[in-house]
Parts: C-alpha cells; sequence; structure tokens
C-alpha cells in the first residue's frame, strides 16, 4: 500500500470517528504536504536545507584555532545551527566535534524519524560519515532509505536504516546486529519514552559524544524517569516521558560521561567522554539550562507533572 493510499485511509477512518484525536488529522496533514513536496520537486522537502561542506569546514577550523589558542569556544547558544536537525543540534554536534575529534565517524541514533530530519544527518550528508539510523516506522523509514539512495553525496554508502521496536533488552541486539558495537563518535537517543532505561542499557558501544532527550518540565534537580515498559508510548500533547536532566545527568556519570550542556530550548542534553576534551569542554551547571523562556515556561508545571508515575534514580 502507498504512503498517499494510507493517508486516504486514515482521513476516512476520522471522518467515520469524530471522537479521534485532533493530532492524528495533524499528523495525516503533515504527511500529506511531504508527499507533495516530494512530488513537485522530486526529492525530500529537506534536501537542500544544509549550509555548504565548505563553511561547515571553516567553521570547524575556526574553533579547533580557538582552542588551540587557548580562547574560550562560542556558546552552544551562539553555536546552535539547523540543517537537518530538530533544531540547533547540528551546530552545537559540530562545535563538540571540533573538541573532541573524530575516530570513527559512526554514529548511531536511536528513534531517528525518518533519518533525514535528525543528529545524523548532516554528518553523513555533508561530512561521509557512516551511521545506523533506527525508528519503529515503517512509512517514514521508506522515505528516508530513498532520500540517501538518490542522494549525490550518499548513494554509494547510504546510512543503514533500521525499523525496529526499541526495548531495554533488545536494543544492544538490534546495534550489534548491524555491525555498530564498538567505538563510534555520535551516540543519540530520543524514544520519548524509555529514554533513560535504554541508555542504560546500551553498552555493546563506546561513544565519544551523547546526545539524549530529557524533560524539562521536571526541572533542574529532581532525578526522575517514566517506569520502564517494553510497550511504553508517549502520548502527544503531554509530559509523561522521558527523564528528567538531573536523572540524565547521573546515569551519563555512572556510565563515564560529563554533561555539557542543551540546546536553547531544552530538549536535548550533551555528554562528552570523560577523558577527551577536559581543557574546552567543562562541565556546564544543569540550572543553565533553564535560562531561556522555553524550558523555564516548561518547568512552571512541574509540581502537577511531578504528581504523575514517576520513578527516582
Amino acid at each position: 500500500m502507498t504512503g498517499l493510499r494510507r493517508i486516504k485511509n486514515l482521513a476516512r477512518r476520522l471522518l467515520d470517528d469524530p471522537e479521534r484525536r485532533l493530532d492524528a488529522v495533524i499528523d495525516t496533514a503533515a504527511r500529506l504536504e511531504t508527499l507533495q513536496i516530494e512530488h513537485v520537486t522530486g526529492s525530500h522537502p529537506l534536501r537542500h536545507r544544509a549550509l555548504e561542506k565548505a563553511a561547515q569546514l571553516q567553521l570547524s577550523l575556526t574553533y579547533r584555532e580557538l582552542i588551540a589558542a587557548g580562547r574560550p569556544l562560542p556558546s552552544f547558544a551562539d553555536a546552535e545551527m539547523q540543517f537537518y536537525s530538530q533544531t540547533g543540534e547540528d551546530g552545537i554536534i559540530q562545535l563538540l566535534l571540533a573538541a573532541t575529534g573524530t575516530e570513527t565517524r559512526r554514529t548511531v541514533e536511536v528513534c531517528a524519524g525518518d533519518g533525514v530530519e535528525c543528529n545524523s544527518a548532516n554528518l553523513i550528508v555533508n561530512h561521509g560519515w557512516t551511521g545506523l539510523l533506527v525508528d519503529g516506522g515503517d512509512d517514514i523509514l521508506v522515505r528516508g532509505r530513498r532520500f540517501y539512495e538518490e542522494g549525490a553525496q550518499t548513494w554509494y554508502w547510504p546510512p543503514v536504516l533500521k525499523k525496529a521496536w526499541v526495548t531495554r533488552d533488545n536494543i544492544n541486539k538490534i546495534v550489534t546486529d548491524a555491525g555498530f558495537d564498538g567505538e563510534i563518535d555520535l551516540l543519540s537517543v530520543d524514544l520519548d519514552g524509555v529514554d533513560y532505561w535504554v541508555w542504560e542499557a546500551l553498552d555493546c558501544v563506546r561513544s565519544r559524544i551523547v546526545v539524549v532527550e530529557f524533560q524539562s518540565g521536571l526541572g533542574p534537580d529532581a532525578a526522575l524517569t517514566v517506569p520502564y515498559s517494553d510497550n511504553f508510548q508517549w502520548e502527544k500533547g503531554t509530559q509523561y516521558a522521558g527523564a528528567s536532566l538531573a536523572a540524565m545527568i547521573n546515569l551519563g556519570k555512572y556510565k563515564g560521561y560529563r554533561f555539557v550542556g542543551t540546546n536553547l530550548y531544552g530538549y536535548n542534553a550533551f555528554f562528552v567522554r570523560e577523558d577527551i576534551a577536559q581543557d574546552s569542554l567543562l562541565a556546564a551547571d544543569p540550572r543553565e539550562a533553564f535560562l531561556h523562556a522555553a524550558p523555564a515556561h516548561a518547568a512552571t508545571g512541574e509540581e502537577a507533572l511531578r504528581a504523575l508515575g514517576w520513578v527516582e534514580v
């Protein structure tokens, strides 16, 4: 069944069942818009989003010159740039890599959506990285495979896009079976759910940089996560998912990583392996993650959110 036929069938079900949530209608409209763009332009809507590779390389060289001269790097807020990432993660990752360097140019992203709007895509498209991009969706991965197989920079060696429902019991097998166990340069975890438990269980890789989503609504101090369930699914429009920043920082320390900051809007936390770039990438204060209005606003509902079923870790 084609993606367009699936959309039509979903639309019919929505018309027959007026009690269905508005989110389903919005998701359907977004998927239809993507298909229309692909039909008109012949390419994925993010095909031409990236800053030219030459400009990215020049920026990386500038960062390295600052490090060599003993001068401070720009803040994460100033470094944010969106090429293929959801917000400014691409720019932050570029800054981090200038300090940490690379060894394998390999990335693993757990729950990468279609594999195009994600934290690994810019590295794969513009810098020749190899990647494992995992998600549970059928249609979106088909779209991602087409993006990479038709891309001028990626057709010869596209990333591995794997469909899988990720649990803490199968994550290591998923990564190992795909040939991505061992040393990697970037790990990104964004499940909108049991992120804490999956990162805790994932021990078949050793990454230089880790990006994990956190729940800013829980504020900077409480170390809380949703309880583990193989079938946990985030209900859109709620904040009951994931784990707090403090929980992720504690887990990072246990796994040998220091927390170095977040993106401006307070979605993702960034960690660097403890033995790398100790002078240029200092440990960050988690309270600074809540200086921007977006995460600060999310945390205003902390008391009500904490009344839900969280586990202290």
